[in-house]
């Protein structure tokens, strides 16, 4: 029987309480319509504290973080040039003179060769908005389901460094926020470089009980927060939490981050999926049998988040692990800039 540190049980009760009684597609009543989160790797057995000791910290691979997140940044960036939009909207608010320092690609060329002073065009929407990053760095984001693919809290960082690199050389002002309120980041390094830091500090001093959703009594007025998670928490507590942020007014914009074998259940045979959150093992019989199941059941409950972020004005994007961040961050970047339609998927069909 193969083991697998499987996180957390939440969404394995959600789906309990939904197969009560029935039957499953292999004739027994008993298992679980489809378990969701951490899936086996059936070539090793590990138990959560296991897993725990194995992964290695985040702040010895945010180096190589950081320069993917600025290079991937880049791309974004030049594929935007030429479209003359500095903030968060279109609305042209006003034409001022460059200060000293200021980055040249703040600069409107075409209104500066008019006068014998450099000018930055700015919009409305520029002057008003702050980002605010939350990661979600609980213990149900430290897995993957294969050596050859990134850990979900690895890819999480990676999009929200990405995306703070994007809208940091627009201009934009970017706060990490953590259970406390705003990070204080360090005073050296690129202002990237000291949003990473804080991400370091907070994975240090992290527990196994940290929230995967932001305080949002902490959130200020009108900002805009891009939280990234697996949202493998009870559905309630997401839903209070998005209807708390639209009421203060804010926005968010949420990353789903799934592993593939979240998504698919590819297994075979008798699993215990052991729970990374002290969730209690779950030991499922012929595996495969509620694979159909398992994905009808995921593929809603991931529409209904779609569905329920946006009632409350907000916006979801689903990235898999095993996908390239640039289409999630293409359209993410959309939904933030308000140019993206009903699309809410990042790389998957």
């Amino acid at each position: 029987m193969a083991q697998s540190a499987f996180s957390p049980a939440a969404l394995l009760r959600l789906f309990r309480t939904r197969s009560a009684g029935q039957n499953l597609s292999s004739g027994e009543t008993t298992s679980f319509t489809a378990p969701t989160g951490r899936q086996p790797d059936t070539r090793t057995a590990a138990a959560p504290s296991g897993v725990a000791n194995q992964a290695s910290s985040l702040a010895a691979r945010l180096p190589d973080l950081v320069i993917r997140a600025d290079h991937i940044a880049a791309t974004l960036y030049a594929g935007q040039h030429g479209q003359r939009r500095a903030g968060w909207g279109d609305t042209f608010w006003q034409y001022r003179q460059a200060q000293p320092g200021e980055p040249t690609t703040h600069i409107d060329w075409r209104q500066s060769a008019r006068s014998t002073h450099a000018y930055v065009r700015e919009t409305e929407a520029e002057s008003a908005q702050t980002i605010l990053l939350w990661c979600d760095l609980s213990p149900s984001m430290q897995w993957r389901s294969a050596p050859s693919l990134p850990e979900k809290r690895d890819r999480a960082v990676l999009l929200q460094l990405a995306m703070a690199a994007l809208l940091l050389r627009n201009g934009e002002r970017v706060k990490l926020l953590t259970p406390s309120g705003m990070a204080p980041l360090p005073a050296s390094g690129t202002p990237l470089e000291r949003l990473a830091l804080g991400l370091a500090h907070m994975e240090r001093t992290s527990t196994p009980s940290a929230s995967a959703l932001p305080p949002v009594s902490l959130v200020p007025r009108h900002a805009h927060v891009l939280i990234a998670s697996d949202f493998l928490c009870p559905d309630e507590a997401l839903l209070s939490c998005l209807r708390h942020l639209a009421g203060l007014p804010a926005r968010a914009h949420l990353i789903q981050i799934a592993d593939p074998a979240e998504l698919t259940l590819p297994y075979q045979g008798r699993v215990e999926f052991e729970g990374l959150e002290q969730e209690a093992p779950v030991d499922l019989p012929h595996v495969q049998t509620l694979r159909h199941d398992y994905e009808s059941l995921v593929t809603a409950r991931n529409a209904t988040l779609a569905v329920q972020a946006a009632t409350y004005g907000h916006d979801l994007v689903l990235h898999c692990t095993q996908d390239a961040p640039l289409p999630t961050l293409l359209t993410l970047h959309g939904l933030i800039s308000g140019r993206s339609g009903s699309h809410r998927e990042g790389a998957r069909p």
